[in-house]
């Protein structure tokens, strides 16, 4: 048997795991595509996506891809919400199909900010953010038609709508309630809504939500607050992920080092569920500040870490031995090895990372439910059988 303690059991949330592989969030856009792109069918998860996620569920935890709350937060076609009782409903087939593998499944909620499009936004016909500041035009984003286009100018939200973006998340964590969700994440990285909040680039405001780090971080302390207040969720069963390192979605800040774990060390006072960290630098670093590491969030955090971006079984085991990290998140890999931790626990080998068109597509089984699983050979077995 494998002696790798990325396979041993881990408690989360009073919950004890079936091993410290975690499934990366990861925006496929598998929902069923309409000839209206904003039509609900189109943001309601459907059996293909249960499939997806059934494969994958040999995972120690399950993290959703990034599901929408509210109409403004939402960006990216054939992306999941949950903000329907319909939506509940749907979500709730793919989490009784993982807990019936002996996975847990906490879904990640997202307001994209600024990187949405207004095209996606009937009533609002905006995009929103911490303040008036736009990508830089090098970036782009994706139309409702799935078109790049210029990133557009967003309109800071004032404070009476940072309370109804909190309420759309009070609403989706107790829809997770009752769809069977062990636990949410709050998306609050990657440069979306919440880390426009959190970093200095992109948060110019002069009133409680800009300037100071405790004002900087309000936002997304008063959204663990308000789930929590609801009785949606305890706060054990709530996860956050950080991207102190990346430039994805024009971010990086001078004092994301400062920031970053201020907001580990707060986060640590609610005694959330964990933070998941995406410490690696394979999805780009700003280098405007040193790179904030699992090491030192360890420092100032006292729950479960989770440690992404660019990990290998052999960095992930070293990182969860030397204590950095508890969990270890793996996205790409997961892709196209849909049984990867029983390709940990037998050595068996891994299929390439899959392509980038096969990241994200509007319809189909193609690069997402029909990779296939290892099929060992008896001399596969044999060798199995001589490290026990």
């Amino acid at each position: 048997m494998s002696n790798l303690q990325i396979l041993s059991k881990f408690t989360v949330g009073g919950q004890e795991l079936q091993n410290r592989v975690v499934l990366a969030p990861l925006t496929r856009a598998r929902c069923t595509p309409t000839e209206d792109p904003l039509d609900t069918v189109s943001r309601t998860p459907n059996d293909l996506m249960a499939t997806y996620y059934e494969q994958r569920a040999s995972a120690g935890l399950i993290i959703t891809e990034a599901t929408a709350v509210s109409e403004e937060g939402y960006g990216w076609l054939n992306s999941p919400e949950l903000r329907t009782e319909a939506q509940m409903e749907a979500w709730k087939k793919i989490v009784d199909k993982v807990h019936a593998k002996g996975s847990k499944i906490y879904v990640q909620f997202w307001n994209m900010g600024r990187q949405a499009h207004s095209s996606f936004h009937v009533e609002s016909q905006r995009v929103v953010s911490a303040s008036d500041i736009p990508m830089a035009d090098s970036f782009k984003v994706k139309s409702s038609t799935f078109e790049d286009v210029p990133p557009e100018t967003p309109v800071p939200l004032t404070v009476d709508e940072i309370q109804s973006v909190v309420a759309d998340f009070v609403h989706g964590a107790k829809l997770a309630r009752q769809a069977g969700f062990d636990g949410i994440e709050i998306h609050s990285a990657n440069g979306y809504l919440i880390d426009q909040f959190l970093q200095s680039k992109t948060n110019k405001r002069a009133d409680q939500y800009g300037g100071s780090m405790e004002n900087r971080f309000r936002f997304l302390k008063e959204i663990v607050q308000g789930i929590v207040d609801s009785g949606a969720y305890p706060s054990n069963r709530i996860g956050f992920r950080i991207s102190p390192n990346g430039v994805f979605g024009d971010m990086g800040s001078e004092d994301n080092a400062q920031m970053f774990t201020f907001v580990a060390a707060e986060m640590s006072k609610l005694k959330v569920a964990y933070l998941h960290l995406m410490d690696g630098l394979g999805f780009g670093y700003h280098g405007l500040c040193p790179a904030v590491t699992a090491a030192d969030i360890r420092k100032v955090f006292d729950g479960p870490i989770i440690c992404n971006v660019g990990l290998t079984k052999e960095i992930a085991e070293g990182m969860i031995r030397s204590g950095a990290a508890d969990l270890a998140c793996f996205g790409r890999l997961y892709i196209s090895n849909p049984d990867l931790v029983e390709r940990f626990a037998n050595d068996w080998p891994l299929e390439p990372e899959a392509a980038y068109q096969h990241w994200w597509q509007h319809v189909g089984a193609k690069g997402y439910t029909d990779w296939p699983t290892y099929k060992p050979s008896e001399e596969d077995s044999d060798d199995a059988q001589n490290d026990e």
